[in-house]
């Protein structure tokens, strides 16, 4: 059985910092690709940024310039660094992930990380 746990969420005042991580364990050899959505109250889950096997990395327009992703294979953990925070950051932080590089690969959850930005 796969698990993903995130932490590192919290309260952080506008322009603010935080880190989430995201584990991942049970019977896996390696992780395909990591991924981090968000979710704002009243809105739809959106992608946020994700993370090949080779390091490449995708990220939200939104996001830009302000978080960084990054992976430690042999952990099987993804990072999300947030810097610059602002209130429309705020919702609940995702992390996914595949174990596979096939294109119809399974993508596992966690549950969830809340992130508030205070102005």
């Amino acid at each position: 059985q796969v698990q993903l746990v995130e932490s590192g969420g919290g309260l952080v005042q506008d322009g603010g910092s935080l880190r989430l991580s995201c584990e991942v364990s049970g019977d896996i050899f390696r992780v395909n690709v990591f991924a981090w959505y968000r979710q704002a109250p009243g809105k739809e889950r959106e992608l946020v940024a994700n993370i090949t096997t080779g390091s490449m990395t995708h990220y939200a327009d939104s996001v830009k310039g302000r978080f960084t992703i990054s992976r430690d294979n042999a952990r099987h953990t993804s990072y999300l660094q947030m810097n610059d925070l602002k209130p429309e950051d705020a919702g609940t932080y995702y992390c996914a992930a595949t174990l596979s590089p096939a294109h119809n690969a399974n993508w596992y959850w966690g549950q969830g990380t809340q992130v508030t930005v205070s102005s």
